[in-house]
């Protein structure tokens, strides 16, 4: 049956993009979207690219068709709002601004950055998943500031390249041995890691942060080795826990996220999207939750159509994608970082490169640096189960091509 009210809890891209699905859909119900921030959707990767570089911000943040939500769409628009608790036997979201009525309820709160303890009363000292982050950062740039990056992951080093770029001397920490581990492996970690050094960026591994030192405002950051190193912004990169605290009692079921089947359904009336929702992924028969851009409309649209008719709902089949820009290079990722890469283009000390991961004779992931025409196919690959020997075919003559 279709509902008469969709309540969505979360107003960035997911949000945004499951609203507008259910209109484009025919949905002629009740919508109300809820947000706790006080802006409108936004688009969230330019705060690491754009918003920090050299040249002006962008005159807009705000996703295209926005300012149709509450007239064309005719959504009941809530920001500002903190969702608080959810009744499920009630159909209930409980909010800062009361509570809220439900026929169907898709939850799309994303994740929260992860601080470093002991440091809330220290200005200076910021994460960056939000457009009030990175104006801060920016200013701090602005005024030249000694920066210090706590963490070498994907938004570490978008940072630290934007700060080269405005003629700043940024300090890279990394307490594991090898950055980008878990995203792209260790060979990918340590290859993806020679751009700092090419870009002149101090890049410190399997280094522990003790201290972050200061009165009202930071001065320094204190190493466990005892290593003080001057700092006017510290910028806190060491990723994100989904925003589940608001459903602790609610009786989902909570896992590194708010767990659903294949169809994103977590429970009756109830489904979930974007960077909160961990989900059976058919196409590698196991868990996840992916941070992605691209997965974030892609899962909405998917989960608002099978919200909308529950009784035709489709499992979600995704193979992972995400970009990351550093030092004016493009590096993209599809699939699963499975194994240790095999280079089958470039080197790692080079700018243009293509490597490939492999589960037995399957294709599973590829990497690119600067190879935008290939990623896209390899991601094909992916999704049809492409075996090895096929990819190493297509990335020969993809290279011959690019030699001719």
């Amino acid at each position: 049956m279709t509902p008469d009210h969709v309540v969505v809890v979360g107003a960035s891209l997911a949000g945004l993009r499951a609203v507008q699905t259910a209109r484009e859909t025919g949905f002629r119900g009740r919508i109300t979207l809820i947000g706790d921030e006080i802006h409108l959707p936004y688009d969230r990767p330019p705060l690491s690219k754009e918003y920090l570089g050299e040249g002006p911000p962008p005159d807009t943040h705000e996703f295209p068709g926005v300012e149709d939500l509450t007239g064309d769409l005719d959504v009941d628009l809530r920001l500002g709002i903190h969702a608080s608790g959810l009744d499920l036997s009630q159909r209930q979201v409980r909010t800062s601004d009361g509570t809220v009525d439900y026929d169907a309820l898709l939850i799309a709160t994303g994740v929260r950055a992860r601080t470093l303890p002991g440091t809330d009363h220290l200005s200076g000292v910021h994460v960056l998943r939000r457009l009030d982050d990175a104006w801060a950062i920016r200013e701090a740039f602005d005024t030249r500031a000694r920066v210090v990056i706590i963490g070498a992951g994907f938004i570490g080093a978008e940072v630290a390249s934007a700060a080269v770029k405005r003629g700043l001397d940024p300090i890279l920490l990394e307490a594991a041995p090898t950055p980008l581990l878990r995203a792209v492996g260790k060979a990918g970690g340590e290859g993806l890691s020679r751009m700092h050094a090419r870009n002149g960026v101090d890049l410190r591994c399997g280094v522990a942060v003790a201290e972050v030192l200061g009165e009202d405002r930071v001065e320094a950051v204190r190493l466990a080795d005892g290593t003080e190193i001057p700092a006017d912004l510290v910028v806190v990169g060491i990723g994100a826990d989904p925003a589940t605290d608001w459903l602790i009692d609610s009786g989902l079921t909570l896992d590194n996220g708010v767990v659903c089947d294949e169809t994103l359904r977590a429970a009756e009336n109830v489904w979930a999207a974007g960077d909160v929702a961990r989900w059976t992924n058919p196409l590698f028969e196991q868990p996840m939750r992916l941070e992605h851009w691209t997965n974030a409309g892609e899962q909405a649209v998917h989960a608002m159509e099978n919200l909308l008719d529950p009784g035709e709902a489709t499992p979600y089949r995704h193979v992972p994608y995400f970009w990351s820009d550093w030092y004016d290079q493009r590096i993209q990722f599809a699939g699963l970082p499975n194994g240790e890469p095999e280079l089958v283009s470039g080197s790692w000390d080079t700018d243009e490169l293509v490597a490939l991961y492999r589960d037995g004779d399957r294709l599973i992931g590829a990497l690119a640096v600067n190879r935008r025409g290939d990623i896209m196919k390899y991601r094909v690959q992916i999704s049809r189960g492409g075996t090895w020997d096929a990819a190493l075919a297509f990335a020969a003559k993809r290279n011959a091509a690019a030699s001719a």
